[in-house]
């Protein structure tokens, strides 16, 4: 829906955030986390690429378990087609903050977990079997591929939802849409690889 939503923006020629603040008009604490989420990562600012490389900003807000949650993300395509995120700009809204430490965590592990599925989380079958056997070919994200995660609380006074899964959905069409920005080329499948970039 997210991905869609940036193609329906492309189409009318207006900006992505611009467009689903225009949606969100009578869902004020999904718009609330999109803006903060758009403010603090300087949305519609140009981000310095190295020569060779491309970079692109994507945007996703979703709500689930009563909570509400806007990612941005940052992704660099290298020169030899590598994809890398960079950079992580969430904005959770889960109500009554009881415990800020552990929302940032938990938000800083949702997005982990999601980009591990998102970039490399394959499972391929081979003769009715499935292939992978364990993390020597089941490969998930390591510390040194972890982008920087900025996680911002809106203040509420709302019942507290959860906070253990909203950050995951969002972050895959967040990099999806941060990928198109970068190269201008849809990837519709996950994971995103340099393979499937080479062939959109």
């Amino acid at each position: 829906t997210e991905v869609f939503l940036d193609q329906v923006a492309l189409a009318m020629g207006k900006d992505p955030v611009a467009l689903r603040l225009e949606l969100l008009g009578e869902h004020p604490r999904h718009a609330g986390v999109l803006k903060l989420a758009a403010e603090k990562a300087n949305w519609g600012t140009p981000l310095k690429a190295a020569p060779g490389e491309r970079r692109g900003r994507g945007v996703a807000v979703h709500e689930s378990f009563h909570s509400y949650v806007a990612h941005v993300a940052e992704v660099t395509i290298k020169k030899d087609g590598t994809i890398r995120v960079d950079r992580v700009v969430s904005a959770v809204d889960c109500g009554t903050a009881i415990n800020p430490d552990n929302i940032r965590s938990q938000v800083e592990g949702s997005v982990g977990f999601a980009l591990s599925a998102a970039m490399s989380g394959e499972i391929t079958l081979k003769g009715g079997r499935v292939e992978q056997g364990n993390f020597h070919d089941y490969p998930v994200l390591r510390a040194n591929e972890m982008p920087r995660v900025e996680v911002h609380i809106v203040a509420s006074s709302e019942k507290p939802g959860g906070i253990g899964e909203p950050g995951t959905p969002p972050i895959a069409p967040a990099v999806a849409n941060a990928i198109f920005a970068a190269t201008g080329k849809r990837l519709r499948s996950l994971p995103f690889d340099t393979a499937q970039l080479k062939k959109a």
